[in-house]
């Protein structure tokens, strides 16, 4: 399906879910910048699996759609609806300090976009523009750690190896802590883990007395196995977002005698802790400048031509695909689908 436009209005592409499973490239108008927008050309921009897969899927809860709608997002859920937040270009047209920079912006998956300056984080040159696309990731992890507030000596630990778990326990790795460990029903998760200089260990094997439990695995028995390790009146953080899926927990048992606590931590406001002191764009700049570091690039598992994309998603969404973030190239000759693999 494509939008009809007349012959001498730019336009632009981008990748919308037009229903349950089903994704296609739409043509559509690009309007003129006006004053405080820039034209992103884009580069590159990732796929984040967990969340995309719900779109992807139709299963974003209809008493959350609005609170769930991606910067820059339209249409509206279940669908049609164009969803992404992970896109890194250059200015092209725009104000004059702007043109030329390399930029990230929680942008749809889109080859050239017009937005607000404000909506940009400029890429230091020292992160790549392909790694950069992990802002948004590394943004998310950053907002957790403010939320947990680790403190010297703790025992943390944090469950499910995937794209965010691995980029909370990379960021920990430079905390003073006592312990930390990685922990996933995956054993080829250890080679990732050993990548990112972090103890890995099977959910059987990771050690209780927990100050903090940061729970990325989105499963209902990786939360339950949270309860267990965290120590009394010890904190799980919850990462993951089940969407319309119910979870039964053992509250009965000793949750109440040791006084648990489970805190929802969540992207889309800044963390209660730093809220009154940092801006989104505060947080934006920090998580791209933790990229400067090369071993993000383990993160990033595949690249395929931005023609390829509805593929790739259904791909990802069916398990033939695997991938922590697949990142989706935009080549200026609009070159045939091509795929790499890491």
């Amino acid at each position: 399906m494509s939008t009809s436009t007349s012959p001498n209005q730019a336009t632009s592409t981008a990748y919308w879910t037009v229903g349950p499973e089903q994704g296609e490239l739409r043509r559509e108008e690009l309007p003129a910048p006006g004053h405080g927008e820039a034209l992103v050309c884009a580069l590159y921009s990732g796929i984040s699996k967990g969340t995309e897969m719900v779109v992807h899927h139709a299963r974003v809860p209809e008493c959350i759609a609005e609170e769930m709608a991606a910067p820059h997002q339209e249409g509206h859920f279940p669908s049609p609806v164009k969803f992404g937040y992970l896109s890194v270009g250059v200015v092209e047209d725009g104000p004059a300090d702007w043109v030329g920079k390399t930029v990230f912006c929680l942008h749809p998956h889109q080859d050239r976009y017009v937005v607000p300056v404000e909506s940009l984080t400029v890429v230091p040159e020292n992160v790549p523009a392909r790694r950069a696309v992990l802002t948004g990731t590394v943004e998310t992890a950053v907002n957790a750690l403010w939320e947990a507030g680790p403190r010297l000596g703790d025992r943390v630990a944090v469950i499910g190896a995937g794209l965010v778990g691995g980029m909370v326990a990379k960021l920990l790795r430079s905390f003073p802590l006592g312990r930390l460990q990685l922990i996933d029903v995956d054993p080829a998760k250890r080679a990732f883990a050993d990548t990112l200089g972090v103890d890995f260990c099977h959910p059987d094997d990771a050690l209780p007395d927990c100050d903090i439990v940061i729970h990325c695995s989105a499963s209902q028995a990786g939360l339950e196995r949270a309860l267990q390790l965290v120590g009394d009146e010890g904190e799980i953080i919850e990462m993951s977002w089940y969407a319309d899926r119910r979870i039964t927990l053992p509250l009965g048992e000793d949750f109440h005698a040791r006084r648990l606590s489970i805190r929802a931590s969540q992207v889309g406001v800044v963390a209660r802790a730093r809220r009154h002191r940092r801006t989104t764009a505060d947080r934006l700049e920090l998580a791209v400048s933790l990229l400067a570091d090369p071993v993000f690039d383990t993160f990033l598992t595949g690249t395929s031509a931005f023609s390829a994309l509805p593929d790739v998603v259904q791909r990802l969404s069916d398990s033939s695909l695997h991938a922590l973030c697949h990142v989706i190239e935009y080549p200026a000759d609009d070159a045939p689908a091509t795929e790499t693999t890491r």
